[in-house]
């Protein structure tokens, strides 16, 4: 299977992402000058992003002010146009953090952004390059400032502040127990991980279908049925329409001293006729096939997608690879050959065995991990099918039947 045309592909990869989208008609002064083209909006219960999709880099400046609170940017060497004079008809009025939000001229060569907030907040605010269809970005992440949500069933918002502050690693365990042997005093824990999310919403389909809503559907499907296996637990990396990094998602499962992780996509490729379901593994030596460097190259992007600051983010910035024990990338394996088998019970397999790479989100050094594409989205008989909540939940059950069989192995052994 040839995989040329890879920007055809990326081209593809961002169709129909799911904000709305404020394009400026007018052309005039685009060399001349920065436009914003764009404005999105992200709430979530994590945290909203704001973001301003520009032809060019946007310089800025942001402070803070009190009474109310208000988060103040302004733009520089922008002029007020049709689509940011619309920006505040963009913010719902559920929004968790952002009460309202008021644009104008501050002075000629300066667009003054004010979001007043409805609590204290701690914004963060970065520019991002273009990549695949995106533009240049001005992105504004706002996290509440009070009040650490690290309950044991969604630690998500706490590992994020500890990620923005570069601080990640050390609020992780120093191990999570190995998988199979979680002793009768605690359930077997799964790490659910519908890929994409936000602003990146994975491969589209012809009949636009979007990846990160279909895996979040069967992770969800997937997480009901571990719920009533009697020692089981399963939680989930995201279980809304939100950005998530990769390295939190792999924290995440670290936090939770997870036995397996489970990352769930749907495939695309610019052959419409590739099909089939797949699993994935990490590699320590390279990719095992082109096809699994491609997908691992494309996978790893969503960081630069969906829109990570990489300054200054230690955590982010060095690999967790050379810490990857060969012992759990076997285990990783074996796991993933039992899902395969599962998988191939209700849809063809587009290959007999676990294919190998890079994949970022499967670097936890202590967890057996995976990644499942349940089926190629870019395919027209199989979009139809990853629509249907048949289809769907024939997935889920699979991956559940693989989990259990695994399990039942690794007890064997014992």
């Amino acid at each position: 299977m040839s995989y040329s045309n890879h920007n055809q592909t990326r081209r593809r990869l961002l169709q129909g992402a799911a904000a709305t989208w404020l394009l400026s008609v007018s052309g005039a002064g685009w060399a001349a000058a920065a436009q914003v083209i764009a404005v999105r909006v992200w709430p979530s219960s994590a945290y909203t992003r704001v973001t301003l999709e520009s032809n060019r880099t946007l310089k800025y400046k942001q402070f803070m002010l009190t009474n109310p609170d208000r988060l103040v940017v302004d733009i520089e060497d922008i002029q007020l146009n049709s689509v940011l004079k619309t920006v505040s008809q963009q913010f719902q009025s559920d929004d968790p953090l952002i009460k309202e939000a008021r644009i104008g001229q501050f002075d000629p060569k300066t667009v003054r952004l004010v979001l007043e907030l409805k609590q204290a907040t701690n914004p963060k605010v970065f520019t991002l390059d273009p990549i695949a269809e995106f533009k240049h970005r001005l992105v504004l992440d706002l996290y509440p400032a009070v009040g650490r949500y690290d309950s044991a069933d969604d630690p998500l918002l706490a590992l994020l502040e500890d990620y923005n502050k570069g601080d990640l690693e050390s609020k992780l365990p120093p191990e999570a127990p190995l998988a199979g042997k979680a002793g009768r005093d605690r359930p077997l824990v799964i790490m659910l991980d519908p890929g994409h999310g936000g602003e990146d919403p994975g491969a589209i389909g012809k009949n636009r279908t979007r990846e990160k809503d279909i895996v979040l559907q069967i992770a969800r499907r997937l997480r009901s049925l571990i719920e009533r296996e009697p020692n089981m637990k399963a939680y989930m990396t995201r279980n809304e329409d939100v950005f998530i990094p990769l390295r939190v998602r792999v924290a995440k499962a670290r936090k939770q001293r997870a036995d397996l992780f489970v990352s769930i996509h749907a495939d695309a490729f610019t052959n419409r006729a590739a099909r089939g379901s797949s699993v994935f593994a990490l590699s320590k030596k390279g990719a095992t096939s082109t096809a699994a460097r491609f997908l691992a190259e494309t996978q790893n992007e969503s960081d630069l997608i969906g829109g990570v600051s990489m300054s200054g983010d230690r955590y982010l910035d060095h690999t967790l690879f050379d810490l990857v024990q060969t012992a759990t990338i076997s285990d990783s394996l074996k796991f993933g050959g039992k899902i395969l088998k599962q998988l191939g019970k209700v849809n063809k397999l587009h290959k007999n065995k676990v294919d190998q790479a890079g994949f970022a989100v499967l670097k936890a050094p202590d967890i057996p991990s995976i990644l499942v594409e349940t089926a190629f989205i870019s395919n027209l008989e199989e979009e139809r099918k990853l629509r249907t909540s048949h289809f769907q939940q024939q997935i889920a059950e699979s991956i559940l039947a693989g989990i259990k069989a695994y399990f039942a192995s690794v007890g064997n052994r014992k």
